[in-house]
């Protein structure tokens, strides 16, 4: 296609006024007016033509290196690939207009080899529309993603180009998450503020019930309680976005990913804490969980199943308790009575408030777990329930297979078994814990029984045993004090250090050495005002601490 350079200035005739233009007298010399170019570009589809035109240039080699940068971005497509050449004449076409820079020949051939739009600037948020459509894998996963996208990154960096996105901006972005956090908590304290008050005005009476609807009126206008984003939320919405600039780059529409670059705060897991005595009590004060993972004792966690044991998910409880299934793979398990054994294959999965049957969370997750005997028990007991439930119901049966399930035969939605276990603990006045907060303490049962962090890990069926140690297993106080007992009596020592091993204990009477029951009080309760707690269990284990030199005497 015909292209030329060209000189001219705008120097106009003093007595028309109109342009000289190439007649003017002064273009002799080399350095008066301003070079041009003009290149011929592909016909429009009714086959008018057009063409790119741009003046100004000082010098006849700055003017040229524009034309053939315009000849190379005409050459990007093949003379027979109409649809490529119209959409690069279209391209040129709003750059002339619009005065600005001519575009970057490789990042245009990557995008017309994409097949993107050449005229259009992509955008962050464009993009991640773009590759959360063709995102494969686990459905939950690309909920998050997709939870991570609509909040977070489309609001706050979704209208900036996508080649232009740098670390700054992705700084800028979690400071400004950061800061709404404050503004999130003292939302949250006025509206439970709010609430309080409301709670505090009398109903009876005319001014009562006025302040009364003022109170709900403003209460209405306040903004809902919403979550802090916190450190491991913020490190989730920065994996999204990592995983969304990395397959950029992959179709080489950028160079480079600011999301790895970016520095934030760890997003710890939470460390699992043991109910104490002394922690109880704190919750009891003060309303505030030690920690947003809790452990039972075996003595609570005996207490819960005594109190549900006539329930319909009895077994299913059991299960979690002791085997450390998670909530998806209870609500799903396939079990195998008679050899003991229980299969994790698939989970149930709630994405919104839908359910469905999902592969289990990591390939660790399927796997077959042993069965104690009362465990077997349990479960059997439960199938012949079921097995009555479906003779009931008859033609009305759902028959889905599964071993837990609604009366009707239905699938259970996990949030409603979890809506019933914190109803039954809080009836019998239980600390809080998670339904997930019993597979925490079923690791920390199995470690307690002798059970090593190997055992545990295939158990709960986690992929590294780093997740294991740092995060599932709690020592609980009974086992952390034979430890220290039994490390103190390691190192020998020149005097006695207790009157258990001093030269007098062995003139005392016998029982001295033999306390009796009224050694210890009748009405001790260790976990200060749940009275029930030292109450026998049938499913509490006996933790035993280790022999002191007395009795290895005896």
């Amino acid at each position: 296609m015909k292209g030329s350079t060209h000189r001219r200035c705008y120097c106009r005739d003093p007595h028309t006024g109109k342009p000289l233009g190439k007649k003017c007298p002064k273009l002799s010399n080399r350095k008066h007016g301003s070079y041009s170019i003009r290149q011929e570009l592909p016909p429009r589809e009714d086959g008018t033509r057009r063409s790119f035109s741009r003046a100004g240039y000082e010098s006849l080699k700055a003017a040229q290196a524009d034309l053939d940068h315009v000849r190379a971005l005409i050459g990007l497509a093949d003379a027979d690939d109409v649809e490529g050449l119209a959409q690069i004449a279209d391209l040129l076409e709003k750059v002339a207009d619009e005065k600005a820079p001519l575009p970057d020949i490789e990042a245009t051939r990557r995008r017309l080899s994409h097949g993107l739009d050449l005229t259009s600037r992509l955008t962050v948020g464009e993009w991640l529309d773009m590759w959360l459509a063709g995102k494969k894998g686990r459905q939950s996963a690309i909920s998050r993603d997709e939870s991570n996208i609509r909040v977070h990154l489309k609001p706050r960096i979704g209208h900036l180009r996508l080649d232009r996105l740098r670390v700054t901006h992705l700084s800028e972005m979690f400071e400004a998450i950061a800061e709404a956090n404050v503004e999130i908590a003292e939302g949250n304290a006025a509206r439970r503020k709010a609430f309080e008050d409301l709670a505090q005005i009398p109903w009876k009476g005319r001014e009562h019930r006025a302040r009364r609807k003022a109170m709900k009126a403003a209460i209405a206008e306040m903004e809902p309680y919403r979550r802090i984003v916190g450190p491991a939320t913020r490190q989730r919405v920065r994996s999204t976005l990592r995983a969304a600039l990395n397959a950029a780059i992959a179709q080489q529409l950028i160079t480079f990913n600011p999301a790895a670059h970016v520095e934030l705060e760890a997003g710890k897991r939470p460390k699992a804490l043991v109910w104490t005595e002394e922690r109880i009590l704190h919750w009891k004060r003060t309303g505030e969980k030690p920690s947003p993972v809790m452990v039972w004792t075996p003595e609570h966690t005996g207490l819960f199943l005594d109190h549900v044991a006539e329930v319909r998910l009895y077994a299913l409880f059991h299960l979690i308790a002791f085997r450390g299934l998670r909530r998806g793979e209870a609500c799903w398990t396939d079990t195998h009575l008679d050899a003991g054994l229980i299969t994790v294959a698939k989970q149930l999965v709630v994405d919104g408030w839908e359910v469905y049957e999902d592969d289990p969370k990591t390939d660790a997750g399927a796997r077959t777990i042993a069965l104690d005997s009362d465990t077997v028990q349990a479960l059997k007991r439960h199938r012949a329930q079921q097995d009555k439930d479906r003779e009931e119901w008859g033609s009305a049966w759902v028959e889905t297979g599964r071993v837990f399930t609604k009366e009707n035969g239905e699938l259970l939605h996990p949030a409603n078994v979890t809506r019933r276990f914190i109803e039954l603990y809080e009836e019998i006045g239980l600390p809080p814990v998670r339904l997930h907060d019993l597979r925490h303490g079923a690791a920390t049962l199995a470690h307690a029984a002798g059970a090593d962090l190997k055992d545990i890990q295939e158990m709960l069926g986690h992929s590294s045993i780093t997740i294991t140690a740092d995060t599932y297993t709690s020592l609980l106080p009974e086992a952390d004090l034979a430890i220290a007992e039994a490390a103190a009596r390691l190192v020998p020592r020149a005097r006695a250090t207790s009157k258990n091993t001093a030269p007098e204990a062995e003139a005392e009477p016998d029982d001295a050495q033999h306390p009796g029951p009224e050694s210890m009080p009748d009405d001790a309760d260790p976990l200060g005002e749940i009275p029930e707690i030292n109450s026998p269990s049938a499913h509490a284990p006996l933790t035993q601490t280790a022999p002191d030199e007395e009795s290895e005497a005896e």
